[in-house]
This record gives C-alpha cells, structure tokens and sequence, in this order.
C-alpha cells in the first residue's frame, strides 16, 4: 500500500524498541526521556500513524495540548479507516482544551459519535463550545493524588460538570468543569438498572467563583436535612451532608465495579474518596450508614459568602426546634 508515494509496511523492530522503552518510561513518569524515543520512532517510521499517535498521546499526559493536536492530526491523516479510531478521541480532547471547537465537532463525529436526538454534536459559530447530552456519569479528581470519585453531567465526550461537592483535599469545587480522560477506571451500579462510568480527571477546565463550606448541623430528622439541601438547590447553589454521602474505598475498588445510588436523583450520593490499600470489612460503608440517624451531621455547602449565613439561618428559621448550626468555615 502506497501513502504519500511511501510504501506503507510493518515497524521496524528499532521502532518497536523504542517505542516499548517509551512506554515503560511514560510509566515512571520519566516523560522527558520517553519524548525523545517517541520522536526517534517517528523519524523511524513516519507514513505510521502509531508513530503520530504515540506522540499525542505522550503530550496529552504532558499536557502540551497545542503539541498534541498537531500530532493528532498527523495521527488522523494516515489513518486507514473511515471511523472510530482513538486517534480522533485524542483529537478531541486536545480540541477540547484548546477551546477548538469546529476541531472538536470534527474529531467526534469522525470517530462515530453520529447527530441524532439529543446526543448530536450541536453545529454552531465557530467559538461555540460543543453540545451535548450525555447524561450522568462519575469522574475521579485528582487521580494521582488523594483521588475523589463525584458525580456530575457530561457536557460531551471530554468534559464534565461537578454536581457533587467535593471534599476540600481535592481541591476542587462545585460546578466546576473539568476535563477528561476517554477510558472509563471503573463503574457505578445502581439498584434501578443504570450503570455509570467513572472517569480520570486530566485537568481542571473551567474553575467554579463558588466556595466551598463545612458546617456542622443539627438535624432533627432525616427531612430536616433534607430541607437544608432543597433549600440550597432552590438558590441555585448546593449543599451536602457529607456523614452520609462520602464512603471510603481502597483505590482497587474505587477503580472496580461498584454499586451506588441512583446517581441522577436528588443526592447523587454516595461519592468515594480512594485510598491506597484496603480499608477492612468497615471501609466500603457509607459514612454514618446505619438504621439510627444521627442528628449531628457535618454538611458542605456551595455557596456566596453573602449568602451562606442567611440560608442556614433561613433554614433554622423555618423549623427552630430541630433545627441548628454551627462551626461555619470556608474549607475550598
């Protein structure tokens, strides 16, 4: 098969050599010394596109995104397939970075995400973000460090929306958006039938002017609690009762197959925060699971500084006898 007047064949073993130390490099983190095999590979074999492809891909984990769309697109260009290459995912989520967008709406639709109903690749002016419905999905903040699974809206195939509150040691907050990675690490189950995908965070996208809040509350009964949460959501904001919403799970089963809530209901509860090795027997229950409600409850709220004090206040209000709050402090 000719290419560009080139004859297309299998690698070279040198080009195999280099490209498998590469990798074994890009999995020590050694990424500097890994770029400069990949580019030898490319000078060894370039009418490859595995040799293009393994570029982008080592620049997206730089996060050279200017880089891996060029590469990505000498990837695409020597592909011998009509669809649903991966080269084009990585495209996308380079596109996606870049706020690329009419590269984005091209690299989704190459790779066989076809417009129909409401999952179309919403056409638009060309500084239009893409426009998708993906529904519901989980994604793994800071995947390298003290690892969080939330929950949130897939704006599209690399992008998503954080509705759950994150702890402060992730260091993000609600209604951020984040990019991510195309390869689901894992899956929530529900009881309902759905299952949900969890993906890796690549990097913050779209920071939230929201702050995060921890207070402690008193909460009577279950509805009271619920109300504090209704009562947020209604202005627009959220708020959290993380004694029942957070579990702990080592990062094997953060990364496994697990059962969770509904996930697109009220409480998109529970979220995980992973830590290396396995907890115990205890370790994958729901914080402050268990027959008996507790009525103190350590709560995150998302919200203005302005308005904070004045929603917890207005919820005491509405009900003073089972109702209190205390120990507000801005955590993220």
């Amino acid at each position: 098969m000719r290419i560009f007047g080139k004859v297309r064949h299998r690698p070279s073993a040198s080009w195999r050599q280099a490209t498998d130390r590469a990798f074994t490099l890009i999995g020590d983190g050694r990424y500097e010394d890994a770029g400069a095999l990949l580019t030898r590979a490319v000078d060894l074999e370039p009418w490859l596109s595995e040799s293009w492809f393994n570029l982008a891909l080592l620049h997206k984990f730089r996060h050279d995104w200017e880089q891996a769309r060029a590469a990505g697109l000498r990837a695409v260009a020597l592909l011998d397939r009509d669809s649903g290459a991966p080269d084009w995912w990585n495209v996308g989520i380079a596109a996606t970075a870049l706020q690329d967008w009419p590269l984005a709406r091209r690299a989704w639709q190459a790779y066989g995400l076809k417009p129909r109903g409401d999952q179309a690749v919403t056409s638009g002016p060309a500084g239009t973000p893409v426009d998708m419905d993906l529904g519901s999905a989980a994604v793994r903040l800071s995947p390298e460090g003290e690892a969080e699974v939330v929950w949130g809206r897939r704006l599209d195939p690399a992008r998503i929306e954080v509705l759950s509150i994150p702890l402060p040691s992730s260091g993000r907050r609600w209604g951020e958006v984040v990019l991510h990675d195309g390869v689901p690490h894992g899956e929530r189950t529900t009881a309902a039938g759905p299952s949900y995908p969890v993906f890796d965070e690549i990097e913050l996208w779209a920071p939230s002017p929201v702050p995060t809040w921890v207070v402690l509350i008193e909460a009577a009964r279950e509805i009271d609690r619920d109300a504090l949460e209704r009562l947020a959501a209604d202005a627009g904001f959220a708020a959290e009762d993380w004694s029942s919403s957070v579990r702990l799970l080592c990062r094997s089963c953060s990364e496994s197959r697990m059962p969770s809530d509904e996930g697109d209901g009220e409480h998109l509860d529970p979220h995980d925060h992973s830590e290396p090795g396995h907890p115990g027997p205890l370790g994958h229950r729901t914080a402050g699971s268990g027959s008996l409600w507790m009525p103190e409850r350590e709560c995150g709220i998302a919200a203005p500084a302005g308005l904070v004090r004045g929603l917890l206040d207005g919820w005491v209000a509405d009900s003073p006898d089972t109702r209190e709050w205390r120990d507000l402090e801005e955590v993220c």
